[in-house]
């Protein structure tokens, strides 16, 4: 029996190499029996052939590129071949899902796989699986890199020590996927993963929050001190304050970490549910003490919130060249489905814009409060324009970094491409509104 897991990509950035392969296709490659026939396709870095030769097709797919994946589906489907889909999206809209494919896996696979393959053997495929517990980390299986072309990525080696997050921020999809815990793997069989894999000069921890759990986080990064690694990760501005954890994390090679601030507006993080955690006031002097631990920082901000009219995004600029961020990631606030945000701009009408294809974070697909959607998406291009600009990278790496100098160098560069190929798709309208952007109080 053969199995072809594809993780599919938006049509016009298909076959570019890519950052990291789908951990989520390694994984159920590892869960799969040996008597089954495991190819992996990820359109991130390959095209692929529709054939009827798989007994069956499993597709992974976040909301962007959801019209992709049903495209695969309806093509896989024609051909007699059975298609199951799971994924964020297919798990937040399982019936829009079963429009285009056979079955969908609801939530994290690993508990009700088996049961998928089972069922093709015998009697049929159900239209849904959803487990009833959450599953136990514990029993994760190594995943099978060995199904991709290791080549095609700028790195093979990533892993997942939790799931989850503590926190419920309001755009968020990651409680409503694994709902609100904390898990985490054990130390012991995390370090024997690192151990197994081939050298690499950077590790990426793929979690959501690795500092969700303090002691866990703390007991990780002691034991990480003895294998002499570089790692990346994502946290949040807890760390900051954890003078213990902060240090642990240095000591245990943390080259840098992706932070959400995600807004300068205190209101902003309060209508998000994200003010527990973050205070604009003490957003610099967080950065001040990671950056202390020689710890790179790349920080997460969403254009958007109903506190922000067009000046945020030169203020926003300011505060992120200012406190000399290694690497910035800008976004337009987006409703994913499943999320409390897409139930609340539904519920307002504000949403407009029901193509899927089009949340990719980059595109206003619902109208903001204080600008027009024009104004939102030309910020967000005038905010990465000047972020990437050859200025501001040299302005804020030369002055720290230290021996990640050229790690974060060559991430700027690869960002600065990405942002250039944005921009070019919608020069006419940065051109159209860029007086807007940089002069604020004037209004087209």
């Amino acid at each position: 029996m053969k199995i072809r897991l594809i993780a599919p990509a938006q049509e016009k950035t298909q076959g570019k190499r890519g950052l990291f392969p789908p951990l989520s296709l390694a994984i159920l490659a590892g869960l799969t029996p040996d008597t089954w026939e495991v190819e992996v396709v990820d359109e991130n870095v390959e095209a692929h052939e529709v054939d009827d030769t798989p007994d069956l097709v499993g597709i992974t797919a976040i909301t962007s590129v959801a019209p992709r994946a049903y495209k695969i589906a309806r093509a896989y489907r024609d051909l007699g071949v059975p298609v199951v889909m799971g994924g964020m999206h297919a798990s937040a809209l399982p019936d829009e899902a079963l429009q285009h494919v056979d079955s969908v896996v609801i939530g994290e696979a690993e508990p009700v796989w088996q049961d998928v393959l089972d069922d093709l053997s015998s009697e049929g495929l159900s239209p849904l699986y959803q487990a009833d517990e959450r599953p136990c980390l514990s029993q994760l299986p190594r995943p099978r890199w060995e199904v991709f072309n290791r080549k095609r990525y700028v790195t093979t080696s990533l892993l997942q020590t939790s799931r989850g997050c503590p926190n419920n921020c309001q755009f968020c999809s990651v409680t409503q996927f694994f709902g609100h815990t904390f898990r985490t793997r054990p130390i012991d069989a995390v370090l024997a993963e690192i151990k197994a894999m081939p050298a690499s000069n950077l590790i990426l921890f793929v979690d959501d929050n690795i500092v969700g759990n303090r002691r866990y986080a703390c007991d990780l990064f002691r034991e990480l001190r003895a294998l002499n690694i570089r790692w990346f990760g994502q946290s949040s501005l807890a760390i900051a304050w954890d003078d213990e954890m902060l240090d642990l994390a240095a000591e245990s090679g943390c080259a840098g970490l992706f932070i959400g601030f995600e807004s300068l507006a205190d209101k902003n993080l309060q209508q998000m549910q994200k003010g527990g955690v973050n205070q604009a006031e003490r957003f610099a002097e967080a950065v001040k003490r990671i950056f202390a631990r020689g710890i790179g920082i790349e920080g997460a901000f969403i254009f958007g919130m109903d506190e922000d009219d067009p000046s945020v995004f030169a203020r926003t600029l300011a505060f992120a060249e200012r406190a000399r961020l290694s690497l910035a990631q800008f976004g337009i606030l987006t409703p994913f489905p499943g999320t409390p945000l897409y139930e609340t701009l539904t519920a307002e009408g504000r949403i407009v814009e029901t193509d899927w294809s089009k949340y990719t974070i980059s595109n206003a697909v619902a109208v903001p409060k204080k600008m027009s959607q024009q104004a939102l998406e030309s910020g967000f291009l005038w905010t990465y324009r000047q972020f990437y600009s050859y200025r501001s990278i040299l302005k804020r790496l030369l002055p720290r970094l230290g021996k990640n100098f050229w790690l974060f160098l060559t991430l700027n560069m690869i960002f600065r491409r990405v942002s250039k190929g944005m921009i070019s798709a919608k020069q006419s309208l940065l051109d159209a509104y860029g007086q807007e952007i940089e002069n604020p109080g004037h209004n087209p």
